[in-house]
């Protein structure tokens, strides 16, 4: 079976959508590939569904995605309801995923990598682009570390298994500094800016909105952001069961993503005032965040599976997940499928 979004579809939506049109060819590739097939038109499969459970995050593309509103009115004329779950960081998300709890959400980068080490049955179905300085490492005002190098022996918070994760290990590389020289402190957000302001660490590495807003509001110093260290993407993720037989589904939910994202493009100060009430994050500073964010849905892409594949190497090296895995072996829709 081939990837979900394979780099060789240069448009992969629009060719989801002709074999979706098609039941015939869906009929031919369920002979080709010895599988039976799971539909024969989208709207006979959608009707399998009663109810989809997004996860979403308090800021990121499908929080943008549920304010915008479009989605539940487009399933429901299908008969199908959306649920929303609100999750702290990617993490946990990916822990709700694999307990069943939701078939769909998007998290950062480093948390598929510890969900597959796992073994959590999802594929990547897509990504938004690269933003490498909507996450940093700050340090207090007046603090006396200037440098990467000065955090040796250093306390800093973080939230296991999230995109900063990954941060902190290649910042600390890139300055000589290992990552058994410093003490972490696994904090979820809130925790972390609360033992970041009363000094009971010494640097926080944390990603938007509560990087800019942290950044703000103490007036905190940014040691580094992520340029020329990581990629930062907002991934796309599905149970793979779901993905598989659902793949009309998922269609609908990429394209109400980039609608929604080219909504917040165009209308960045109408989207921030909507979702600072549930952010918890003034509406100017979300205003700014948004405008310096790129937006929209890409494909699962070689590269893309390359630089994952780094995360994950150089996670094993640390001993921070138990084994070597295969990213590729998480875009594919059937277990040891090639591209």
């Amino acid at each position: 079976m081939v990837a979900l979004f394979s780099a060789r579809w240069t448009q992969p939506l629009q060719v989801l959508q002709r074999l979706l049109e098609a039941p015939s060819r869906i009929a031919a590739l369920g002979m080709v590939f010895g599988l039976v097939p799971v539909m024969v038109s989208a709207q006979d499969a959608a009707s399998e569904v009663a109810v989809i459970h997004i996860g979403y995050q308090r800021y990121g593309s499908i929080n943008i995605l549920k304010a915008h509103a479009t989605l539940d009115a487009r399933l429901a004329s299908q008969g199908i309801k959306v649920e929303w779950l609100l999750f702290p960081a990617g993490p946990q998300l990916l822990e709700g995923l694999n307990a069943g709890s939701i078939d769909f959400g998007s998290t950062g980068e480093a948390p598929p990598i510890f969900a597959q080490a796992a073994g959590v049955p999802f594929v990547y179905v897509g990504n938004e682009p690269p933003n490498p300085t909507g996450e940093g490492i700050l340090v207090p005002k007046g603090s006396p570390i200037h440098s990467v190098a000065d955090l040796k022996g250093k306390q800093i918070a973080l939230n296991k298994g999230s995109n900063v994760h990954f941060l902190l290990v290649k910042a600390l590389a890139a300055n000589g500094v290992g990552y058994g020289d410093v003490t972490t402190a696994f904090l979820k957000p809130a925790d972390g800016r609360s033992a970041f302001e009363s000094g009971h660490v010494d640097a926080w590495a944390v990603w938007d909105p509560f990087y800019t807003a942290a950044r703000i509001a103490t007036g905190a110093t940014v040691l580094v952001d992520g340029t020329k260290l990581v990629q930062n993407r907002e991934f796309f993720v599905a149970q793979k069961a779901f993905a598989h037989d659902h793949p009309e589904l998922v269609k609908i939910l990429l394209d109400e993503i980039n609608l929604a994202d080219q909504w917040a493009l165009a209308k960045p100060r109408e989207v921030s005032e909507i979702l600072a009430p549930d952010v918890g994050v003034d509406a100017s500073i979300l205003e700014q965040i948004a405008r310096a964010t790129a937006r929209g849905v890409q494909p699962i892409t070689e590269q893309t599976v390359a630089d994952q594949q780094a995360i994950a190497d150089s996670f094993q090296a640390l001993d921070l997940i138990p084994a070597h895995i295969q990213v590729h072996d998480a875009t594919e829709l059937t277990e040891g499928a090639k591209p």
